[in-house]
């Protein structure tokens, strides 16, 4: 892979942290999608060897038949609802990703989101800064200490989460998941399986982290929020359509829960009138749980299998295991 003449080519659907970017540049040539619809990529893939996608764009099948001497797609990152993983195993193509890179970032969010919404951040800054110091008194907080933590998606990133929470706030923790967990990870938080609708009546804080999949799509809808608890607190850090935002807002408009925290949209990006944004007790940002630099710099290191793929060799984390 040294000889000029044989570097592969390797695209970028969208710009990375240097160091995934740097290693990539040592073995291959490596350029940035001037746009990610569709037909653009179609246009660009002739001659790639190699794909990191982020967050928009998508690999189907129509970019993968444009690409002949395509060998490897990389997630930068942990989702794979972009990439048809079925037509890339099918054509002989590897789909790598990081798994653990974005655990502990993405769980930390979660709980700058379950503090800001018990420690009403959203009522309390906007008002002291408006010169009225006495709402000291009105806004009385919650403590997450003791609390029951719900994690819906026991991978990962909810495991990281249920450690970060037991571990740091004293929380009982309830999981749900279709694959329960090895005994010493429940062991480590005390964590204890139960169906979806014991842990929405059971826990004070719910954090979503599920893939998204047809069968968990609007998995959070009207009839789940009902069953929560009128003092709980739900965040989604998995993805928009995981829940049914239209419920979330009714949710919130009626008080049957007492807040709502997301860092994902049904529709990204979401609008700036999004009818959730008129709730204090509604925090969110704008899909970056995983935007810190050290989770940033691991999820760029995907170049690493994708090289291995390249070279020949076997990747860490394929997501697939691809006809040959």
């Amino acid at each position: 892979m040294s000889n000029a003449a044989t570097r592969p080519r390797i695209l970028l659907y969208e710009p990375m942290h240097a160091a995934g970017t740097d290693l990539l540049k040592r073995h291959g040539d490596v350029v940035v999608a001037p746009a990610v619809d569709e037909p653009t990529l179609t246009g660009i893939v002739k001659d790639v060897d190699a794909i990191v996608i982020r967050a928009n764009g998508k690999v189907g099948r129509a970019v993968m038949d444009a690409a002949p001497r395509l060998k490897v797609v990389g997630r930068h990152g942990v989702g794979l609802e972009n990439i048809d993983v079925a037509a890339a195993t099918e054509k002989g193509i590897f789909v790598v990703y990081t798994p653990d890179a974005n655990s502990e970032s993405v769980a930390e969010h979660f709980v700058m989101l379950a503090l800001g919404l018990s420690k009403r951040f959203l009522e309390s800054d906007p008002a002291l800064r408006a010169g009225q110091w006495n709402v000291r008194y009105e806004y009385i907080g919650r403590e997450l200490y003791g609390k029951t933590l719900g994690v819906i998606g026991f991978g990962r990133i909810g495991r990281t989460t249920a450690r970060i929470c037991h571990h740091g706030f004293g929380m009982p923790v309830l999981y749900y998941d279709v694959v329960p967990a090895a005994a010493e990870v429940e062991a480590e938080t005390t964590a204890k399986r139960v169906g979806l609708d014991e842990l929405l009546r059971g826990a004070d804080y719910v954090s979503v982290n599920l893939p998204l999949t047809p069968q968990t799509r609007h998995l959070i809808g009207r009839d789940q929020l009902r069953i929560m608890k009128p003092t709980a607190y739900l965040c989604n850090l998995g993805r928009g359509p995981l829940w049914e935002e239209a419920a979330v807002y009714e949710a919130l408009e009626n008080k049957w829960i007492a807040g709502v925290g997301t860092d994902v949209f049904e529709q990204e990006p979401t609008a700036k009138d999004n009818p959730l944004f008129k709730f204090r007790t509604f925090l969110c940002t704008p899909h970056m749980a995983a935007h810190t630099d050290e989770a940033m710099r691991r999820m760029s290191l995907v170049a690493e299998d994708i090289i291995a793929v390249l070279q020949g060799r076997a990747p860490r984390y394929p997501a697939n295991q691809p006809k040959r």
